[in-house]
């Protein structure tokens, strides 16, 4: 078939297998010609399939010589039907790691259920011994507790107030209001249950309690602040919740690695394009009008370029690992500089249908969307008849 994109509502519901599987290798081929970074050799990264899970395994692989198990929980495609773009990518990056000789296992589950967890440790025991690095990078919808089997939901919410801001559809260029109801005490709990630290917690103290984990073994978790006009839905709100308890968890994750003398480190990373990003109200302006700011100052990464900073600058570059007054890494170091959000803070007063697209990167941020889900690829043709399930 002719796999050509469908959007609706600012969600791409499909995905192109040789787009995905293109820019996978982008991301390896810059990897590849930069220097190698001597980091932990036997990496785990829960949630590999996109963004900045898919990135650090790539860093891993590409830059170290790692062996990865990567978990990602996607719809495979089948013979009249595509796969989620995660599917593309996870097979993409594992087919390339393999091409190159390197071990590479992927998991295609619930990681927070008792059987992937299973399933890792004896990937893990039996062909791994133990790993070093474990990278925690989930963004899901909804959790199913392990113990109870309850189902719990995340949304993406204010807390206390509605709340009203500029938006664009960044398909149609429309700057317009959008509101967004508070969140209900229920939305609060079951947002921090699906998007915290508990699943995190339980990660570690599953693999530490089976002897899986080496000395001076690191974990690694993300998150996120933004600026001061989108803390309400965001900082603020039901994910900035959720993302508070996950970066408390590592207080008692340290107690769980102390024997080992090993770490658990949160890392703030700066906005990007995502799946979510692009239907949290005010963001995807926010982001456009960042990467605005950005490239003209010749500050603009995508994950990868992030993921390679987070690993050659601080976790592995053999100095003392620098962080902020709550001990977080600030890859968003770039992004919140004064001079950028002062000039996005001026933008985003005058921005407007009539003139977004002079004032904002709105055709980087369509761009960015389109090739997470493999379209838009330099280099591969479009009107080509395949199948969807190549992998």
């Amino acid at each position: 078939m002719v796999i050509e994109p469908k959007i609706r509502n600012n969600i791409c519901l499909n995905a192109h297998p040789l787009g995905c599987a293109q820019q996978v290798k982008a991301q390896i081929n810059y990897i590849k010609a930069q220097d190698k970074i001597k980091s932990p050799e036997r990496v785990l990264v829960i949630g590999a399939s996109n963004g900045y899970g898919l990135a650090a395994r790539i860093v891993s692989t590409f830059a170290s010589g790692a062996s990865t198990i990567g978990i990602g929980y996607e719809r495979p495609s089948t013979e009249t039907r595509t796969g989620t773009a995660g599917w593309y990518n996870i097979e993409s990056c594992k087919k390339e790691a393999e091409k190159e000789g390197y071990q590479a296992w992927n998991i295609n589950g619930d990681a927070y259920s008792k059987e992937v967890k299973s399933e890792v440790a004896d990937i893990i025991d039996g062909n791994l011994g133990k790993i070093d690095l474990l990278i925690y990078s989930i963004a899901a919808p909804r959790r199913i507790d392990p113990e109870t089997g309850e189902i719990y939901s995340s949304v993406i919410k204010p807390i206390g107030e509605k709340y009203t801001s500029k938006t664009v559809d960044f398909f149609t260029g429309e700057v317009k209001e959008i509101t967004a109801e508070p969140a209900t005490e229920e939305e609060i709990a079951h947002t921090v249950k699906v998007m915290g630290g508990e699943d995190w917690r339980l990660w570690v103290k599953t693999l530490e309690g089976a002897s899986l984990l080496a000395e001076k073994f690191i974990t690694v978790a993300f998150s996120y602040i933004g600026p001061p006009f989108t803390n309400p839905i965001y900082r603020h709100g039901t994910i900035g919740r959720a993302k508070a308890h996950l970066e408390e968890s590592v207080v008692e994750i340290n107690r769980t690695l102390e024997h080992l003398g090993g770490k658990s480190i949160i890392s703030v990373n700066k906005a990007l394009v995502t799946r979510a990003s692009a239907v949290i109200p005010g963001v995807p302006l926010y982001i456009s009008l960042l990467y605005k700011v950005m490239k003209a100052k010749k500050l603009h990464e995508g994950c990868i370029h992030q993921m390679r900073r987070l690993y050659d600058d601080h976790l592995f570059s053999g100095g003392a690992l620098r962080t902020d007054y709550k001990g977080r890494i600030r890859l968003d170091d770039w992004e919140t500089r004064e001079d950028v959000q002062k000039e996005v803070a001026r933008l985003w007063e005058r921005v407007t249908t009539e003139n977004v697209s002079v004032l904002s990167d709105i055709d980087g941020f369509r761009e960015e969307f389109l090739r997470h889900h493999g379209f838009g690829m330099p280099g591969v043709d479009y009107g080509k008849d395949i199948r969807p399930d190549i992998f």
